[in-house]
C-alpha cells in the first residue's frame, strides 16, 4: 500500500504591487519616481539635513563650501538643508487645498449634475462660471491682501480658484450617469436623494475625477508657490521652496543653487504628478477602446 506524499509548493514571493497603469507606460514609471523622491524629501529631508535651516553658518550668497554643497543664501544659511526642509509646506498646502477643492466641486457638481436643467443648476452653474472668468492669481492676491498670507488663506485662496473646474467636470459625468437604469431604479424604489448620489452615482463616476487629480494638485502647488514667491505668502524664515526662490534672486550671480535647488524640486513635483496623471488618462482610453 502505497502512501502518496504531498509536496509543498513553494512559497510565493510578495511584491508590492504597482496600479496596472503604472506598471504599463513608461512616464507613469517615470512620474511615480519623481514624486517618490519628492516625497521622500518632504518628510524625511529635516532630519538629514546637515545643519540647521534657519541658522546662518557663513557669508550670504557664498558658494559650495565644505559641508554645504549647494552654498549658502542671501542670510548665509545652508541653501541644502533650507531645500530639504522646505518640501512639507508645498505638499502639505498643496494636499490641503486640492482636498477642500474636491469637497466642494465634487459636492457642487453632484447636486448640479443630478437636478440638471431645474433653478439650482443654473444658480450653480451661473455662479461657478463667474468663478471661472476671474483671474487664478488675482483671485488669491486679492484674499491674500485681506486676510494675510497664513497657511489657511493659501489653502482657501487655492481652492476658491480650482473648485469651479472641478464642479464642471462632475456635474457633465453626473448629469450623464443620472439617465442610466440603475439610478431610475433607484428613484423607483424611493431611495432619498443623498443615498443615490452616494451610492449610485458617485462611484460610477470616479474614473474622471481621479484623472482630473493631478492637475488640480499640480495647480495648487503652482499657485500658493506662486503667491509665496510673490512675497505675500508664508514669511521668513519659513522654508518653503516658493519662498526660497524669491528670497534668493540677489544672489543668482555668486551662488544661483540657491535658486535652482527648490525651483528643481518644485519642477520634479510638478512633473511626477502630471506624468501620473497622463498614465492614468491613457489608461482609460486603451480600457475603454477594449
Amino acid at each position: 500500500m502505497s502512501t502518496a506524499v504531498a509536496t509543498p509548493s513553494p512559497p510565493h514571493s510578495r511584491r508590492p504591487r504597482i496600479p496596472a497603469f503604472i506598471a504599463a507606460d513608461r512616464g507613469g514609471q517615470v512620474g511615480l519616481v519623481f514624486l517618490v523622491l519628492i516625497v521622500f524629501v518632504a518628510l524625511f529631508g529635516p532630519f538629514i539635513a546637515p545643519h540647521s535651516p534657519n541658522v546662518p553658518i557663513g557669508i550670504p550668497g557664498q558658494g559650495s563650501i565644505g559641508g554645504s554643497p549647494l552654498g549658502l543664501d542671501q542670510l548665509g544659511r545652508d541653501v541644502l538643508s533650507r531645500a530639504l526642509s522646505g518640501g512639507r509646506t508645498a505638499l502639505a498646502l498643496g494636499a490641503l487645498a486640492t482636498v477642500a477643492t474636491y469637497l466642494v466641486g465634487v459636492m457642487l457638481g453632484l447636486l448640479a449634475g443630478y437636478a440638471r436643467n431645474t433653478a439650482l443648476d443654473g444658480i450653480t452653474m451661473r455662479t461657478v462660471d463667474i468663478f471661472i472668468s476671474l483671474p487664478a492669481i488675482l483671485v488669491m492676491l486679492v484674499l491674500v491682501t485681506a486676510l494675510g498670507g497664513s497657511s489657511w488663506v493659501l489653502v482657501l485662496g487655492a481652492a476658491v480658484v480650482l473648485f469651479p473646474g472641478v464642479t464642471r467636470i462632475v456635474r457633465t459625468a453626473a448629469a450623464e450617469t443620472a439617465t442610466r437604469g440603475y439610478v431610475e431604479a433607484a428613484v423607483a424604489r424611493g431611495e432619498k436623494r443623498g443615498a443615490i448620489l452616494r451610492r449610485e452615482i458617485l462611484p460610477n463616476i470616479m474614473a474622471p475625477i481621479i484623472a482630473d487629480l493631478g492637475v488640480r494638485f499640480s495647480w495648487s502647488i503652482i499657485l500658493i508657490a506662486s503667491v509665496n514667491f510673490l512675497g505675500l505668502g508664508l514669511s521668513p524664515p519659513a522654508s518653503d521652496w516658493g519662498l526660497m526662490i524669491s528670497e534668493n534672486r540677489s544672489v543668482i550671480p555668486t551662488n544661483p543653487w540657491a535658486v535652482v535647488a527648490p525651483a528643481l524640486a518644485l519642477v520634479l513635483l510638478i512633473l511626477g504628478v502630471n506624468l501620473l496623471g497622463d498614465a492614468y488618462v491613457r489608461h482609460l482610453g486603451r480600457s475603454s477602446s477594449r
